[in-house]
């Protein structure tokens, strides 16, 4: 369990500093984010999921079959790769919250060429293998679908966001910037 939770956590960490990073950026550059983003949800829930997946599976006794174990892994790794492939994609536009920078080119580049929300999809294949590599019988699915419904309200804030800003929709009046 301790080599999982490496494989989850520190990576996140990574992840973490990059979006912040990016975050104060793109606010400095005039970046817009929405005032009903579920953001602050997802700081929780995310990391959250990840550790009842954990503590379940150490409850339960450790790990389940190698076999299991090994697709797990397998399904999260592939997934990682697939949000990393995304977050080089988007360059300094990847961040944690949804900030539009009004006038910036939309990305249609990468995996972004085939899926819309190729990051989200890595996150739901992250919470799939992990479920799988601890044996989170329980907390594995209630956290995955959990996850899921807040990624579907941030895809619509998301794309609501991303279309104004195609349509030239001036985004200051209809959304706060934070500067902060």
């Amino acid at each position: 369990m301790i080599a999982i939770l490496f494989l989850v956590f520190v990576p996140m960490v990574v992840e973490a500093r990059r979006a912040a990073r990016n975050e104060r950026a793109q606010l400095a550059r005039g970046g817009v984010e929405p005032p009903d983003d579920v953001y602050k949800m997802m700081c929780v829930a995310y990391p959250g999921a990840f550790l009842a997946m954990l503590l379940e599976g150490w409850w339960r006794g450790g790990p389940p079959a190698p076999a299991t174990v090994a697709v797990g892994a397998t399904v999260f790794v592939l997934a990682k790769s697939l949000k990393w492939w995304a977050i080089l994609t988007l360059g300094p536009f990847w961040t944690f919250r949804v900030i539009v920078l009004p006038g910036a080119p939309l990305v249609v580049s990468g995996p972004y060429r085939w899926l819309r929300h190729p990051n989200y999809v890595g996150v739901v294949g992250e919470l799939t293998g992990a479920a799988l590599m601890t044996g989170a019988l329980v907390a594995g699915p209630i956290a995955t679908a959990g996850f899921v419904a807040l990624l579907s309200k941030r895809i619509a804030v998301e794309s609501r966001m991303l279309a104004d800003a195609v349509r030239g929709t001036r985004l200051a009046a209809s959304f706060t910037s934070r500067n902060d």
